[in-house]
């Protein structure tokens, strides 16, 4: 779990890290006391949480909020602030929490306790995978999980639509090419956009989230923490993020909902 923290008064800024670590002693904390610096933070290494003092000079929390939800819609946001008029402004951005000054651990243990997109990693996941929304993967610590060719990420979507069920490549090109013809160019095509995707995810230690056979690939759904794979097994947290959005960026992804 990746915690960022913001407050530009320094001692807020400490009392705030402080209250976190105590309530939450096995995540990773970051701190900054200048919201561009947590965006820039944030697009570069991820994060699951974000505790944000919502008056602050130059970018509000709010507006930070907003930024933070374009680099991960499912960032819990959690605004802290001695000024009461924004609690309309938190609910609008579909913030987490809402904790007034002084910030005290047992206000952070409750709303990390009340996350609206609850934190719950599989132990021996490799990627963590958000199917919905728009359709992105993610390192175990966050960092966002970058495809060369958006073609690869998009086959990658694809396999773990199917949920760990074997496809041809004639399959996947049928999905992705919609009537083009399937003849040696294309052929040759979807190998190079395989070939780059196994690449990318060779590069983070996560080659075995795919299946190889003669002429198919699948995904490993054991090394993945979907939240699609979570609905089907009725996780409780994964039922609430649902919000109708299902991989919105790829015209072939419809919500399945009769595997479970």
């Amino acid at each position: 779990m990746r915690i960022l923290c913001v407050d530009d008064e320094p001692l807020m800024l400490q009392m705030l890290e402080t209250a976190v670590k105590e309530a939450k002693p096995d995540a990773e904390i970051a701190s900054f006391e200048y919201p561009d610096e947590l965006l820039e933070d944030a697009k570069e290494n991820g994060g699951d949480i974000a505790f944000l003092d919502i008056h602050m000079s130059g970018m509000t929390g709010v507006e930070l909020a907003g930024e933070l939800k374009k680099v991960n819609p499912k960032m819990n946001i959690i605004f802290v602030t001695g000024f009461s008029e924004y609690t309309g402004d938190a609910m609008r951005l579909r913030a987490s929490g809402y904790i007034m000054k002084p910030v005290t651990v047992e206000a952070v243990k409750t709303e990390l306790e009340e996350l609206r997109f609850p934190i719950v990693p599989k132990d021996n996941a490799l990627l963590r995978v958000q199917c919905f929304g728009n359709f992105d993967v993610f390192t175990p610590d966050g960092k966002n999980v970058h495809f060369e060719r958006s073609r690869s990420k998009e086959i990658f979507a694809y396999l773990v639509h199917r949920h760990g069920s074997s496809c041809s490549t004639r399959e996947i090109a049928a999905a992705l090419f919609e009537d083009e013809p399937y003849d040696k160019k294309q052929q040759s095509y979807l190998q190079t956009l395989i070939a780059a995707m196994i690449k990318s995810l060779k590069k983070i230690g996560a080659e075995s989230a795919i299946v190889k056979s003669y002429n198919a690939l699948a995904v490993n759904v054991d090394t993945l923490d979907c939240d699609y794979y979570r609905f089907k097994e009725l996780d409780a947290g994964a039922v609430n993020s649902y919000e109708n959005e299902y991989m919105s960026q790829y015209y072939w992804a419809d919500f399945l909902y009769d595997s479970y």
